[in-house]
Order: C-alpha cells, then structure tokens, then sequence
C-alpha cells in the first residue's frame, strides 16, 4: 500500500491547506515543465497521485481505513479525479493556491475616459475654471447597481450550484485530467438575476450626460492633460468609477504666440518713428502697457516687458512679453518728401554708401533667431 502521508511529507491529521501546499511546493521542483528529468517525472506522478488521495475527504477517509483507490499498481490509475487546475494554482497563484473565491465579481472599477478640452491663451495665462459636458456611464438610480428589479434578487447557478466554474475531464498523455473553467450560465458569478432591472437591463449603470467645472491650472499647454479621480465610468454592478483625463489644446492668438513661459508679437514702425524713438500703447492680458521704441531702434530688435508672459506651471513665476521691431521703409514718396530725405543722406554722408556685407546670423534673421533663443 501507497505512503501517501509520507510521499507529500506531511503528518497524518495535516489539515487540507498543509496538504494543498505541500503538493504545491513539490509540483513546482517537479514538474515536467521546469525538470525535465525522467525520475522527476516520476515523482511528480507519485506526489500528483498523493495529493489526488488526501485532497479528496472520501478518498481519504477510505485510504486511511485501508482502502488504497489506486492500488499496488501505483499509477495504473493516475489522474482519475486529479484537478489540473490544482498545477496552474501551484505555478500561476490562481484561486486555489491563495484560497479565494474563485466566483467573479459583479462590482468592477470602471474605465478611464479621455476628453479634449479648447481654451484660450488668456486661460493658459493664468487659469479658470471651465464647464465640461460628456456622455458617460452613472449608477442606474432604479436598482443602485445592484443590477436586480427592485423588490427581487438573485438566485444560485444552476448549473455550477454557486462556484461560479464548472469541471470537465480531459484525455491527455499524463491520464484522465480535470480542467476548471468559468461557468458559462453565469459567466463565472456563482448567481444569476431573476428579474433583472428595467432601466440598466442589469448592468447596474445606465448612460448619461453629466456637466462638471474643472479648474484649468495656469501655465497649461496644449497637451497637458488634467487628471479627475473618479469622474471617469461607474463599473458594471455599481463598481467605482475610473477616472477623467481631460487633454488641453490652446487656441491660437491673433497677436500673441507662445513659446515656452514667454510671449511674443511684433510691432510695425515708420522709418521716422525707429530713428526718432517714440512710445506705443499694446493691450497685454495684464491690460493696456506703454511700449518705449528708443531712438535707432533697427529691424528685428526686441523690446522685453517683463513678468508679462505665461505662467510656470510649477513655480508660479511669469515669463516675458517680447515685442519684436518691424521697421517699414517707406515706398512711396511725393518730391518734397523725396528731397528731404536726399538732404538728409547728404548731411550723414550717406549719398554713396559703401555696402558692407555680413553674415546672415549678425542680421534681421539672426536678431530673430537669437531672440526666439532668449530664455
């Protein structure tokens, strides 16, 4: 008769857990799958064999009277009421190696959502808040995701009889093998819905239109996405919701363009005005400023206000607003206006000037580039 106590190594009152785990840590030394050896195979049979006796309450109960159920043949008949989902258990952690319940849950969180949201340079600035409308999933206000018509419930499976899995036995070169899978009557919840509700038809969660304000932070591009815990959809049975991720796109200005932390624009100037100097008004989104064009100002130059830009997303702290020079020469001149300007080119000297060439990165398009570069 087979030592069936002694081939797992445990005592002969161990309790089904000592026995389940005991087979578990042998099943995975042994193993075809990890030791391919031929005598680990064997002994993978004997303790697979073992644990077929003593983890069935009446083929115990049998054995420990006398009764060996596979006799002195030994595995003549293996596998004849083994589980192999007892080995995924041992190699996976499935239900049974953590003594779960292996029923599913009716509850489930439910998914994120992504939404865009447009706002404009000025809410980039400095932030607000902005009303957000979407279609997602809510609780069904009828059952509270309970899924059941109200005043009704539920039932145990019929045809798992609460499990939530159903047992088929397999062919395979090891012997007769019993594989475990979800129940198909009940998909694997243990319990069916009667009456199941008339508004969410037993989700637990209907579709509908909700409105929040979020609270754009100030210094947001386009890109930046805000992240609202549990604002996203309620998960089937009622389950807890996902969350929201809303995704920023700033709208383009007709002055200002971004770049970074700083603003920039340009200014268009008469020839007279960038050699004399003057000082022009330009409406920031810190309201109207007084911008100083000093005398010789050329094209290309930059004039910076400072702390007018964008704010830092992190810090708080502001970037610049940088006014970009527009020198216009002009094109269209009456005699008079023509004869002034030759008297003025003779009193520079500068009736016959001599060209002097540069490279192209010390002039209008340098200027602009080292500019863009600042910061």
């Amino acid at each position: 008769m087979n030592d069936y106590y002694a081939d797992l190594g445990v005592s002969r009152d161990a309790s089904a857990e000592e026995i389940k785990r005991a087979y578990r840590k042998m099943a995975r030394k042994m193993h075809p799958d990890v030791n391919p050896d031929a005598e680990a195979a064997d002994e993978f049979k004997r303790v697979s064999q073992a644990y077929d006796v003593l983890s069935d309450p009446q083929k115990r109960q049998s054995y420990d009277m006398g009764s060996d159920p596979y006799g002195a043949a030994g595995s003549a008949g293996f596998g004849a009421g083994f589980s192999f989902s007892d080995i995924m258990d041992a190699f996976f952690g499935g239900a049974g190696a953590g003594g779960g319940d292996p029923r599913r849950s009716r509850v489930q969180r439910g998914q994120d959502a992504l939404l865009p949201l447009e706002i404009d340079l000025g809410t980039a600035v400095f932030g607000n808040n902005e009303d957000l409308t979407y279609d997602t999933a809510v609780l069904c206000n009828t059952c509270k995701g309970d899924g059941a018509r109200p005043g009704t419930g539920k039932r145990t499976c019929d045809v798992c009889h609460g499990s939530g899995q159903v047992q088929q036995v397999q062919r395979s070169f090891l012997g007769q093998v019993m594989t475990t899978r979800p129940c198909a009557a009940c998909r694997g919840f243990g319990e069916t819905i009667t009456d199941p509700c008339f508004e969410c038809s037993g989700e637990g969660r209907v579709r509908d239109r909700r409105s929040i304000t979020i609270k754009v932070p100030a210094g947001v591009d386009t890109g930046t996405r805000i992240q609202l815990a549990g604002e996203g959809e309620v998960g089937p049975g009622g389950g807890p919701a996902g969350d929201l991720y809303v995704e920023v796109h700033v709208r383009k200005h007709p002055t200002f363009q971004r770049q970074h932390d700083d603003l920039h624009c340009s200014v268009e100037l008469p020839m007279t005005a960038a050699a004399l100097g003057t000082s022009l008004p330009l409406e920031t989104f810190d309201g109207e400023r007084e911008v100083d064009i000093k005398a010789g100002t050329q094209p290309g130059d930059v004039i910076t206000l400072r702390g007018l830009g964008v704010t830092h997303l992190r810090t708080g702290q502001r970037g610049d607003l940088m006014v970009h020079a527009n020198v216009r020469t002009p094109t269209r001149l009456d005699p008079q206006q023509e004869e002034l300007l030759h008297q003025l080119a003779k009193e520079r000297g500068e009736e016959h000037p001599e060209a002097r060439f540069q490279p192209l990165n010390q002039g209008l398009f340098g200027k602009l580039r080292d500019a863009f570069k600042q910061k």
